[in-house]
């Protein structure tokens, strides 16, 4: 039962990230165009954003990390099947998060690395 909850929290926190990764590159559409007609190639805006998307997660994870041991130090009375310190459990964690984010930054990325830069500099 518990490892069903961590599924259920990692797959919402892997739709998350490609949600706002998704929307942010939609935002920077334009942004892209001019870069493109700059002459930036799609390996360039590739390279660019999903740069920018694992600094973000590695930061995350970073950050995350060492407050979950907190966290779960302080729960430790509402876990059941997990241990408070499970190193097994954070390193998958961890894995699919950085696989996750990779992902969130490639997609939309690619999706942007194939736009015309005149049709991007006309988006509203």
């Amino acid at each position: 039962m518990a490892r069903r909850g961590i599924n259920l929290a990692l797959l919402l926190t892997v739709m998350g990230i490609y949600g706002v990764i998704a929307y942010v590159v939609g935002r920077r559409t334009k942004e892209i165009g001019v870069r493109m007609a700059l002459g930036a190639t799609p390996r360039n805006i590739l390279q660019m954003i999903v740069r920018e998307t694992l600094t973000l997660v590695a930061a995350g994870a970073i950050l995350g990390l060492p407050l979950a041991f907190v966290c779960t130090r302080m729960l430790r009375s509402m876990l059941f099947g997990v241990e408070p310190a499970d190193p097994i459990t954070a390193a998958t964690c961890l894995i699919v998060l950085l696989m996750a984010g990779l992902a969130a930054g490639y997609l939309p990325a690619r999706r942007a690395a194939l736009l015309e830069p005149v049709s991007a500099l006309r988006v509203e």
